[in-house]
């Protein structure tokens, strides 16, 4: 498994439509368009800065796990995701060096890609996400 870069930096927001003017138009970070994930109860909102991303993430119903997060702790950072060459390689690596994925397959992510989630409570208390493909 090859990290080459952090793919991006996930911040959860109560609405995408008010936070997108501080990114896009304060920062004039670059925007590359809203999607969203109905079978994970996302919508989200990718912002380039560099080789890196801006995703914002904001609930579509109450399940979704990001309403959990706001409900818990607000808007803020939600995790940090890391670009690899080989989503079951990077699977496979956790599992065996004692980190635990939060699925037992890649799920589907944003734009096409392959996600696996570690939990923080093995990770040293951050969320990490690890990205197979591109956006």
């Amino acid at each position: 498994m090859k990290i080459d870069r952090i793919d991006h930096i996930g911040i959860v927001v109560r609405s995408i439509d008010e936070k997108l003017p501080l990114y896009r138009d304060f920062l004039g970070l670059e925007f590359g368009g809203i999607e969203e994930l109905p079978e994970r109860g996302l919508k989200v909102a990718f912002l380039k800065v560099g080789t890196t991303r801006i995703e914002l993430l904001e609930p579509l119903n109450e399940k979704s796990q990001i309403s959990k997060f706001l409900e818990k702790k607000g808007e803020g950072i939600h995790h940090i995701a890391y670009h690899v060459d080989n989503i079951n390689e990077a699977l496979e690596k956790a599992k065996n060096g004692g980190f635990k994925p939060l699925s037992d397959e890649p799920q589907p992510g944003a734009g096409g890609t392959k996600v696996i989630f570690l939990h923080p409570k093995t990770t040293g208390g951050v969320l990490i996400e690890m990205v197979e493909g591109q956006h």
